[in-house]
């Protein structure tokens, strides 16, 4: 290259790849490409073509590449653009790879482009030296009639070594509407900007119908995504004609965005566990002392989300974690090397198909090691020393993990319902101040259905027995106690009224506890201090079953009364006066708030005066259920986690960790997926039908180190199922306002995706209204690499057997699903010549079969993924050399099954994309280098659909 020529140090969108057959006339015959409207289109888009190269040693043929650089003037110096694949073993290579200007490349008529033919003597060296270069501008491709261009290679010496042909492409919808000449021959500029002609096939509207959405254009993907590399590919087809393929890789503002909110929720959720400890009130010393340790476990771990928040406000790098950073303790929630991988494809009949694949780093606790052991792993280690804790009579007690998960639910369930029992009792009060009598009535409904969800909730024999427990761990314990006066005011022992309130004061009802049952006391050896404990749990027993039945009552006073300030205002506006003051002076006086007739003859309005003591007293009873309810459980827990709080906190901050780069994936592909099918009514149906499907595909050895990666990711994956999304109108178009948002804790998160009003517009009514949409979780792992060979030789397979087990059955109970309440008519049309069944019961086979390095396992779940609508996840250890290998051969895959690649040049396609592709950028992006992290050896393990080609592997940094 001449010592004028520089290169970017971010290389521009363009791409190049090709592959060897002769030219074939309609490759010849064309013309331009281009949508200047489009970021995602290129302006100019051309394909070269050498012939009769010349080389000093004629004993052998060369192995050529073509480097394109540019200039503009007044600019005066060359820019490397762009370089096709390498042909090796020809005079006469043809590079069906095209080299593509972007609108960021401000090329014009006047732009001088050079191209360089190198040959190449050693690719794994990279040795090699100029043959010749040529030149044209681009006013000259545009003016010629065909607008194909003849050049003669010359050396440095301006001897001949060859020729170079140019064509400018340009695709059709249909061949017979294809632009005339004349028209293509004119190249405007406008403000000194070349505007070329535009293919109206290709123009894609902003509208919520286009064909595919551009992640350079469209408001929500724009939001989201950024750092977009692009690469064009022209490929032959079977039937002589030739895909336009347009690859894309992009970051996402996500991967930081959605670590800050999750560590956020979870440094909320252990403060406010910290909180309930604090209230559970006065414990006796040996409680005292295991609630401090808790307490002092938890707060160390707080500190950590504490720093991990401040440390991701102050990172300040691009908007991806490098392969080189997966271990920085400071970016440990933020997933490795997250990138979205986009394959457009379009045919010359017209037809536009887009495929997405997020990939990922293994999500895993990088940071915190192995040392052989991960998650699935850790989860039963603390399995075993809880039950080791259960049999060794420690003073706290394990409960059943059903019991422990009903626990956090009923505290969850409590807090929401008083929350919304108080809210009604205001609406209600707010309706009686208004004297709106409609208000007042489905006010009054809300309220008692809540109260009765609220009492429901709280009668639980776990519940019950939990409260004893707290009573137990009192200091006061063996002191024998008498019920309080003040905590029955409303429940004298003849009363009985409905544990679930209802406007029907004849409702079934139950009786008190009997004041016998305090002397019914156990005979035996036991002594007077079991009978002290007896009588002080009855005790307990009896003063919870009145504090509930207080919030029956109350409520049933307030129904009463609402009822009969109902009735006199209906007879007020119905009967004379005197009537009304006669049904006021036959009014029942039962209860002791109720006002005097007199009173309410002389203020008949005054309905907020008449409600507000008993919404009051209700208001208390609820407050006085819920907080003994919700100590109660606090507590359970405090006894279940005491024993192993260390392990069990240690474990969870790993969880933690592998959560939210497993989730951070899962929103990009969720936001993609839902954008790309706005127009279909299949996919949405499925969606908030059964769910979306969502397909991790690993590429972990099950030896060292990796091993405990794919427990890590195994148990990420898994707690997916945890997660729902809700989608809503977006307040703006600002990109702000089109972030997603999370709630929850670690029993459930809810992700809100907001949307422009027109696409939410185009949602289905359910999806508008806001149901919570659900995702089922999968994961097929098969190790490629050298370690995997060391595994099925001398280690151990089964984790990643027991992990395609449990996802087949997944996988096929999702099918299943779909099945009864959808039709196959809904799901994307394939060439395939298998059916979704017979590729599920293939699928089976292989996972069931012990066969080594079983890859086809990982191309039917891709390809049943796909035809399920589902969303494709790709993972390695760094998301950067297998993945590169299994993306590149994914698309080459769909181009020959979907697309009718020519399979003459299959492989070639597939080297071009891996040498020339985004995913060689992706090495660089994260090491600084465009090799992908392999050596020879290493790639005699590797299936051969998996080895890249030569030149483009070494040693580097991983």
């Amino acid at each position: 290259m001449s010592g004028r020529e520089r290169s970017p140090r971010h290389r521009p969108w363009s791409v190049y790849r090709a592959n060897t057959f002769d030219l074939s006339a309609e490759m010849m015959g064309l013309a331009l490409s281009g949508k200047s409207q489009d970021p995602d289109e290129p302006v100019l888009e051309f394909s070269v073509a050498c012939s009769e190269l010349v080389t000093p040693s004629l004993d052998r043929k060369p192995t050529s590449f073509v480097a394109i650089s540019c200039t503009t003037p007044p600019q005066a110096f060359w820019t490397k653009h762009a370089q096709t694949e390498i042909i090796e073993g020809t005079s006469n290579p043809i590079f069906l790879s095209s080299v593509a200007f972007f609108q960021d490349s401000l090329i014009n008529q006047q732009t001088q482009v050079k191209l360089s033919v190198y040959d190449v003597k050693d690719r794994t060296q990279g040795t090699m030296y100029m043959l010749g270069s040529s030149m044209f501008s681009v006013k000259e491709l545009l003016q010629d009639k065909h607008h194909r261009l003849h050049l003669t290679l010359k050396s440095a010496e301006s001897e001949r070594v060859g020729n170079i042909t140019v064509i400018a492409w340009q695709i059709e919808e249909k061949r017979e509407q294809r632009a005339p000449v004349a028209r293509l021959q004119r190249g405007d500029t406008v403000n000194g900007r070349m505007v070329l002609p535009v293919d109206e096939s290709l123009t894609e509207s902003m509208g919520i119908k286009s064909k595919s959405s551009s992640l350079c254009k469209d408001p929500l993907l724009k939001a989201v995504f950024g750092g977009v590399m692009s690469r064009t590919y022209r490929f032959p087809t079977t039937d002589g004609n030739h895909l336009r393929i347009l690859e894309q890789m992009a970051e996402s503002a996500l991967s930081l965005h959605i670590p800050r909110q999750f560590v956020k929720l979870l440094l909320e959720e252990d403060a406010v566990r910290v909180c309930e400890l604090e209230e559970l009130g006065e414990l006796s010393p040996c409680w005292e002392n295991l609630r401090r340790q808790i307490i002092t476990q938890y707060q160390t771990i707080i500190l950590t989300y504490q720093e991990t928040i401040s440390d991701l406000h102050e990172y300040k790098g691009p908007s991806f974690k490098a392969s080189t950073l997966k271990a920085e303790r400071k970016l440990e929630f933020i997933p490795t090397n997250l990138h979205i991988q986009r394959m457009r494809v379009q045919g010359e009949s017209g037809y536009d198909h887009t495929y997405d694949v997020v990939t990922i780093g293994a999500p895993a606790a990088h940071h915190q090691g192995f040392k052989g052991c991960g998650l699935r792993k850790l989860l039963h280690k603390l399995e075993d020393a809880r039950k080791h804790f259960a049999g060794s009579g420690s003073k706290a007690k394990t409960y059943q993990p059903q019991d422990v998960v009903k626990a956090k639910e009923l505290i969850g369930q409590i807090n929401t319902l008083k929350t919304q029992v108080c809210y009604y009792t205001e609406r209600l009060s707010r309706a009686a101040k208004e004297r709106s009598a409609n208000a007042l009535e489905r006010t009054l409904a809300i309220l008692t259905e809540k109260t009765r969800q609220l009492v429901t909730a709280c009668d639980s024999k776990l519940l019950s027995s939990a409260i004893l427990a707290l009573a137990a761990a009192r200091p006061e314990f063996i002191q024998q106690r008498t019920p309080s006066p003040s905590s029955s005011s409303l429940s004298p022992s003849s009363r009985s009224p409905s544990r679930s309130p209802s406007r029907n004061p004849t409702s079934p009802s139950r009786a008190a506890t009997s004041p016998s049952r305090l002397m019914a006391l156990p005979e035996g050896s036991e002594g007077s201090k079991n009978k002290r404990s007896s009588v002080h749990a009855d005790v307990h027993k009896e003063e919870w079953e009145k504090d509930w039945l207080n919030v029956n009552k109350s409520l049933e006073c307030v129904i009463q009364r609402v009822d009969r300030l109902l009735q006199r205002d209906k007879l007020q506006s119905d009967s004379s006066s005197e009537d009304v003051f006669l049904l006021a002076d036959e009014e029942p006086s039962n209860t002791k708030k109720d006002k005097s007739p007199e009173v309410e003859k002389k203020s008949p309005g005054e309905w907020s005066d008449a409600l507000y003591p008993l919404l009051t007293t209700h208001t208390d009873c609820v407050s006085l259920m819920s907080d003994k309810a919700k100590k109660a459980m606090v507590f359970l827990l405090m006894q279940d986690s005491a024993p192993t709080i260390a392990m069990s906190l240690t474990m969870q901050y790993r969880r933690d960790v592998v959560f939210c780069q497993t989730l951070t994936a899962l929103i990009c592909g969720f936001i993609l997926k839902l954008r790309n099918c706005l127009c279909d009514s299949g996919f949405l149906r499925q969606l908030h039908t059964i769910g979306l499907l969502v397909q991790y595909e690993g590429l972990l050895s099950t030896y060292g180190e990796e091993l405990a990666m794919l427990e890590d990711m195994s148990v990420g994956v898994m707690d997916l199922r945890n997660v729902t999304f809700k989608v809503t109108q977006a307040t703006s178009g600002f990109a702000p306002d089109m972030m997603p948002v999370i709630t929850g804790n670690r029993n459930g998160f809810n992700v809100r995706v907001p949307m422009p009003g027109a696409m939410f517009d185009s949602l289905p009514r359910e999806i508008q209204n806001g149901m919570l949409l659900r995702v089922q979780p999968i994961l097929f792992n098969v190790g490629i690499n050298e370690q995997q060979t060391l595994a099925e030789k001398f280690g151990d397979t089964s984790l990643q057997e027991v992990i395609n087990m449990e996802s087949m059955t997944r996988l096929s109970s999702y099918y299943d699903q779909f099945k009864e309440v959808l039709s196959e008519e809904s799901l994307p049309r394939s060439h395939s010549t298998s059916s979704l069944p017979e590729l599920l019961k293939l699928l089976s086979q292989n996972v069931s079969a012990k066969k080594s390095k079983n890859v086809e396992i990982l191309w039917q779940a891709a390809e049943a993924c796909r035809r399920l609508n589902g969303v494709r996840f790709t993972s390695c250890k760094s998301a950067k050399d297998r993945t590169a290998m299994s993306l590149t051969l994914e698309q080459c895959q769909i181009l020959q099954q979907e697309h009718a690649l020519a399979p003459q040049v299959f492989y070639q396609a597939l080297d071009c994309m891996r040498s020339e592709g985004c995913r060689r950028e992706n090495t660089m992006k994260n090491v600084g280098c465009r090799k992908y992290a392999f050596n020879s050896l290493q790639l005699k393990a590797f299936p051969k659909q998996y080895r890249p080609p030569e030149g483009t592997y070494g040693k580097v940094e991983t």
